[in-house]
């Protein structure tokens, strides 16, 4: 059996219960090189065979899922944050599939909660915004037409820009061609979210990248864009007492 786990965003007890559990009564930890904690290593066992996935192939990765699944051993595939993010999972999933090889999938919490967390912020305020836009810049690895950046910047939505700190730059050009947001809509970049080094860059769009540059930051950092990081917002209707829901009626204004 194979069980993919997220790792949650860094802090060794942000991991599922049941991620640690597996992790526990693994034979075989495959983990996602620098960007998993390694303190999360400590809950193998002692004779659990660790591989570190940064320096491996798609294929070398199969290879060895495939010889624990033949020897009866269990294997667990440690992502960072949620592995539904970024976690090129979807391709190993498919190849053992096609081999027959059983697997689960346990979710993680991902980095860009982590990042609300370390900003006391919420996405998804009344008012400001209902819908948070989860991307990355086009670099290295392109991204669909339809998605690039400038695109999705033209809804002014609360935006979290993952693997593109490294291109900063390009990132503070893209949202101000959106049209959306301005030289003063409020930014921040989160480093390492929840790990022992966490880092806090607050800023605006205009100057992001001199921040970012300041900052010396160059990777393992989120991008968090929109007007949720303001102070202004109305009174959310659940907890409003003049609101009926189905379990408490509203009162008269």
């Amino acid at each position: 059996m194979v069980h993919f786990v997220g790792a949650g965003p860094g802090a060794p007890d942000l991991i599922t219960q049941r991620g640690a559990a597996l992790l526990q009564t693994a034979d075989c930890i495959i983990y996602a090189g620098s960007l998993v904690n390694p303190v999360l290593l400590g809950l193998a066992k002692a004779d659990c065979t660790i591989y570190n996935s940064a320096k491996m192939t798609l294929e070398d990765v199969i290879s060895v899922m495939r010889e624990n699944e033949k020897n009866n051993r269990i294997t667990v595939r440690l992502h960072t944050g949620d592995p539904c993010l970024y976690g090129a999972i979807r391709e190993q999933m498919d190849r053992l599939d096609a081999e027959s090889i059983p697997y689960d999938d346990t979710p993680g919490v991902s980095s860009f909660c982590g990042a609300a967390a370390a900003l006391n912020v919420e996405y998804t305020l009344p008012s400001v915004s209902q819908t948070v836009i989860i991307t990355r810049m086009e670099g290295r690895t392109p991204v669909p037409e339809k998605e690039k950046l400038q695109s999705l910047a033209a809804h002014g939505a609360t935006m979290v820009i993952f693997l593109s700190i490294g291109l900063v730059d390009q990132v503070q050009q893209a949202l101000l061609q959106g049209g959306a947001y301005t030289n003063s809509t409020p930014a921040a970049v989160v480093y390492k979210a929840t790990w022992p080094e966490e880092r806090i860059v607050r800023c605006t769009v205009g100057d992001l990248a001199e921040s970012v540059h300041k900052a010396d930051i160059t990777k393992t950092a989120l991008i968090v864009v929109g007007d949720f990081l303001g102070t202004q917002y109305d009174r959310s209707k659940l907890y409003d007492p003049t609101f009926t829901t189905e379990y408490r009626k509203g009162s008269k204004a």
